[in-house]
């Protein structure tokens, strides 16, 4: 089982626990964690010094970046049209032909959904956040641009016999990258960005930023079905191309940082 990170065992004042989660991530023994043990402590002391307020958030540059990029994520994940791609599930399925109960096979993009979540950690912590951001933001864009192509050729087009078989395939690998993408990792990457003292009101900006976005997008997507809703998955196609120029340019990597060498990064600071 995975343990509670260093840093909350430290904030806790429970140094014994934070040195054992340490050795855990580094897979070292207790004296070769011994100077990034200190220098958690250290900073841990130093952050919990100070309570942070919404303010501190945008006062200091690096608590900038830190949000900037952990809401523009966030708001990804929600203009990636998941929450309108589970509401379509079964129409797509029934469109499409497979004989399956449609109710059936929304059960099976669950367990699709959950069997790739629990693949995140493992890869995620060997290719990097980037890379499977990277990699999720591209391939979703085109499952959603065919979802799009499909909805086309049934509403404007009346004949899908040569794309009958697209959907499926397109709605389960667009599930799979999302569950070990912009799903999970936004959340990882908040996680990592902000000192203690400051991550609790950074974590609350964050989500309302989440579920404001996600409102937004449930209640607009009526009017765009209204009109044809392969205008829906077009737009979140395009928002997920964004979102990878967004995660090449403006993203950094954590895999494998240190809090404080995180803070320096995004402090412009280099080790």
């Amino acid at each position: 089982m995975m343990p509670e990170s260093p840093y909350f065992f430290a904030g806790k004042g429970r140094k014994s626990e934070a040195l054992k989660s340490l050795q855990f991530l580094r897979g070292q023994s207790a004296e070769g964690v011994h100077d990034e043990m200190a220098e958690i402590q250290a900073n841990v002391e130093e952050a919990m010094a100070s309570k942070g307020t919404v303010m501190d958030l945008f006062k200091n540059a690096g608590n900038r970046r830190a949000l900037f990029i952990c809401a523009g994520l966030i708001s990804f994940q929600q203009l990636s049209g998941i929450n309108v791609v589970l509401f379509n599930s079964q129409s797509i399925f029934a469109s499409a032909n497979t004989g399956l109960d449609p109710a059936i096979a929304t059960i099976i993009i669950g367990c699709v959904q959950v069997g790739s979540s629990a693949l995140t950690p493992l890869v995620a912590d060997r290719l990097g956040r980037k890379v499977m951001l990277l990699t999720s933001s591209s391939v979703m864009s085109i499952g959603l641009a065919a979802l799009g192509a499909f909805f086309y050729m049934q509403l404007v087009k009346g004949d899908i016999s040569s794309v009958v078989w697209m959907p499926v395939p397109a709605l389960i690998i667009y599930n799979i990258v999302y569950c070990t993408g912009f799903g999970p990792l936004p959340w990882a990457v908040l996680g990592e960005m902000f000192p203690a003292n400051i991550k609790s009101v950074a974590s609350s900006v964050v989500a309302s930023t989440c579920w404001t976005l996600g409102f937004l997008v449930t209640f607009f997507y009526p009017s765009l079905d209204a009109l044809g809703s392969y205008y829906a998955f077009w737009l979140f196609a395009v928002c997920m191309v964004v979102a990878f120029f967004f995660v090449l340019f403006v993203v950094m990597e954590t895999k494998g940082l240190s809090l404080q060498q995180i803070q320096d990064r995004l402090n412009g600071k280099r080790n």
